[in-house]
């Protein structure tokens, strides 16, 4: 567990290493079926394949990027960003959403396993099931770390999460435990899932209301709740943004007076969740048949 958190070094060598990911994904799937979610074992396993699936779209070999992610063709000269794997066209990027997604290996071994919906399906189930709190952090992590890029592995993850596992009810439900970094971690991979414009509409319904409910009242009085606070002020824009119906959602849920409590801070400290709350405002303004309630 020491070792996983060593650097990118650190990482590719255990990934690479023979029967080192499986051996971790089999002893879990045993204590998941003799039904021991808290054994402290399994919270080790999964802080190392958490710190493992860390920057994994980054940090793939060449020939998984091949197998895995469209192939780089007709790409300009110009019109170049950084990608995943070296310079690859911003077109290529917006379109990848859209793009058939590779078929899942049946039998996966080693580094496959890491984004594999079996592997997947094992987190949402210590989610729903583990009342150890690291346990519980890391597998949101790991889904947060898998979730995080813009290629194809993310997007195949998120929809995996979203609607083939309907893992949304687990994910929600950590949203109100007291842990503070568990909270903020379950946050932060709703932002992450919620930048997939074809989730959009099954997180609002799953989740807008309780991402609403945890907001502060007031200013957040901590670091962490000021990071967790700005986390959720993003992903309501992520799914109000081009959805009307999803900004009525947070009228209804009572969010807009929470919403303007938080923008109106000008404290240095707590700037960032202001700062979101404000970009959600000017967002949800955008709406203009919603003005006049609004108004009310």
């Amino acid at each position: 567990r020491n070792m996983s958190s060593a650097g990118p070094e650190g990482r590719k060598k255990m990934r690479e290493c023979d029967g080192l990911i499986d051996s971790l994904v089999y002893y879990i799937q045993g204590t998941i079926a003799d039904h021991e979610p808290n054994d402290k074992a399994t919270e080790n396993c999964v802080c190392i394949l958490h710190n493992l699936s860390y920057q994994l779209e980054i940090e793939l070999p060449e020939s998984y990027a091949q197998s895995i992610y469209i192939q780089r063709r007709n790409t300009s000269s110009n019109d170049k960003t950084p990608g995943c794997f070296g310079t690859r066209s911003r077109k290529v990027k917006e379109k990848q959403q859209d793009t058939p997604l590779p078929e899942e290996k049946s039998n996966p071994r080693g580094v496959e396993s890491l984004w594999h919906s079996t592997l997947i399906r094992i987190y949402l189930s210590l989610i729903a099931k583990s009342t150890r709190n690291y346990t519980q952090e890391a597998s949101l992590g790991a889904l947060q770390n898998l979730t995080a890029g813009t290629g194809p592995m993310p997007f195949a993850v998120a929809r995996t999460v979203v609607q083939k596992a309907n893992g949304l009810p687990s994910i929600r439900n950590m949203l109100h435990v007291s842990h503070p970094t568990v909270k903020k971690t379950a946050v932060s991979l709703l932002r992450n899932l919620s930048r997939n414009t074809s989730l959009q509409s099954d997180i609002a319904r799953e989740v807008l209301p309780d991402l609403v409910s945890v907001l502060p009242d007031s200013v957040p009085e901590s670091d962490i709740v000021c990071e967790t606070t700005a986390s959720i002020c993003y992903t309501l824009y992520n799914l109000t943004q081009s959805s009307s119906h999803n900004a009525r959602l947070l009228l209804s849920a009572d969010g807009l007076p929470k919403i303007i409590t938080i923008s109106m801070n000008d404290s240095n400290m707590f700037s960032k969740a202001s700062r979101a709350a404000s970009v959600l405002l000017y967002s949800l303004w955008s709406h203009t048949d919603l003005h006049s309630a609004y108004k009310k």
